[in-house]
């Protein structure tokens, strides 16, 4: 069994509640660092502990924590991004639901760490029963003495916020975050500035995601050398991971850094192998936004070595045999699942979700949706997988945020690993149409993109 830090009294009644969480070892990191460390030693710690960003991005904490200016007079903010919208992504949401005092510790340590006074939780708009837990675990904690002024005798004040979000998967990009929490359209900002120099009400901010923060109470607890024994090189610790589509055990898993692929699909202490007896086709690692890789390349590296769940390893060869662990939205496709199919509806998310700032985003991702329902539906060409891909380049790489390299990994990798499957559509468009639609619907006109099936 993998050591658990987030997980560890998962199943124990009542440990959504503060009695219970403090019952558990609860708040000891709060107690530690106000009352035996400076700010600056908390951030070493995490420094220390390797811990990178469990959003997505994986780019180191502490580092990230350092760069935040602090300027004379100014406050400074701090903002878990709670904004959990990535299809395959719910391990934020399932933290925040059971285990939602951790992630309240975790803020009150950090904002302690970065000098703020005032920090939010900013939560997808749509996880109201999330969003009511976490207001219930605050009024908890304050009425024990951990938020609020001169927490635990100290002279360190906190007042914490939830704030629902703003309807919108881009609010999940930081400074698209910050405007939303400013009262304005979530539109990605240009950057510089970053937000560690001008970020919430032009101030110096730091956004964390859920996990990370959460992460930050293990590690002081324990200390951030040993929080870095756990895992392999540079992916420290353990990771959260949303474990969907064709597996005996979907779920939310907590691994440590380093478990190969194969054992966390096939072993009985986490997926517990692929449903009803099925072949193993693709996986979609880290959430829809990355590379989809085929079984042969997500079991192995090139060099026939296993592929581990880490940052490093996942991404080994780039985006020609590698993906990411990104969000750790882990899905899993049999072999029975039609590539070009869950390709489109994936295409279909990032076209809805596109701000519309940027024109590569704006107009290539419906391209991209219309190309694929084309090819999907059995009306397509051989030079409409061609233009798939062209697109895709004039996409990635061009636009303020990363969503349009959101929307376009997933199409590249698809038509790279599985464009037989493409070809099969536009050779067979009379059992493409049976298979996905029935017979009935080949000699129709075309949908209307946002009329067609899901």
């Amino acid at each position: 069994m993998g050591r658990k830090l987030l997980l560890e009294h998962i199943n124990v009644p009542g440990i959504n509640t503060f009695a219970v969480y403090k019952e558990k070892g609860g708040y000891r990191a709060v107690e530690k660092a106000l009352k035996t460390m400076s700010p600056d030693d908390v951030v070493e710690e995490v420094k220390k502990s390797g811990l990178r960003g469990r959003g997505g991005a994986g780019f180191p904490t502490g580092m990230k924590w350092s760069f935040l200016a602090k300027p004379e007079g100014v406050p400074r903010y701090l903002v878990c991004n709670g904004d959990e919208s990535e299809p395959g992504t719910f391990k934020d949401r399932f933290l925040m639901t059971h285990i939602p005092h951790a992630l309240i510790e975790g803020m009150i340590v950090s904002s302690f760490a970065l000098g703020a006074n005032t920090s939010y939780i900013y939560v997808r708009g749509e996880m109201m029963p999330q969003i009511r837990i976490l207001e219930k675990a605050i009024a908890e904690a304050k009425e024990a003495g951990y938020l609020g002024k001169n927490i635990l005798g100290s002279d360190f004040d906190l007042e914490l916020y939830v704030q629902p979000g703003g309807g919108a998967y881009i609010c999940g990009e930081e400074t698209a975050l910050l405007e939303s929490l400013e009262g304005k359209r979530g539109n990605p900002r240009i950057k510089p500035p970053f937000p560690a120099i001008a970020g919430l009400y032009n101030c110096p901010t730091v956004v964390n995601n859920v996990e990370s923060i959460a992460a930050t109470v293990p590690i002081i607890n324990d200390g951030g050398e040993e929080y870095a024994k756990i895992g392999i090189g540079r992916s420290t610790g353990t990771k959260l991971i949303s474990a969907s589509g064709n597996i005996n055990k979907p779920g939310v898993y907590e691994i440590e850094l380093g478990v190969s692929v194969e054992d966390f699909i096939y072993s009985d202490e986490y997926c517990g192998g692929i449903a009803n007896g099925k072949r193993l086709k693709a996986v979609v690692a880290g959430g829809s936004s990355v590379p989809i890789l085929p079984a042969n390349l997500i079991l192995n590296l090139v060099n026939g070595d296993k592929r581990l769940m880490t940052y490093e390893s996942l991404s080994d060869g780039g985006f020609a045999t590698g993906t990411m662990l990104g969000s750790g939205g882990f899905i899993v496709m049999d072999e029975d699942q039609c590539v070009v199919r869950n390709t489109w509806n994936f295409s279909r998310f990032y076209n809805h979700e596109s701000c519309g700032q940027c024109s590569p985003c704006r107009e290539g991702t419906g391209w991209m949706t219309k190309i694929l329902h084309k090819i999907e539906t059995g009306k397509g060409s051989y030079s409409d997988i061609d233009l798939l891909v062209d697109v895709s380049k004039q996409i990635e790489g061009n636009t303020i945020c990363p969503l349009g390299d959101a929307a376009a990994w997933p199409v590249a990798s698809a038509v790279r690993h599985f464009r037989d499957e493409f070809e099969w559509h536009i050779n067979e468009p009379r059992l493409s149409q049976e298979r996905n639609y029935g017979l009935a619907h080949y000699a129709d006109p075309l949908p209307p993109i946002e009329k067609a099936e899901a």
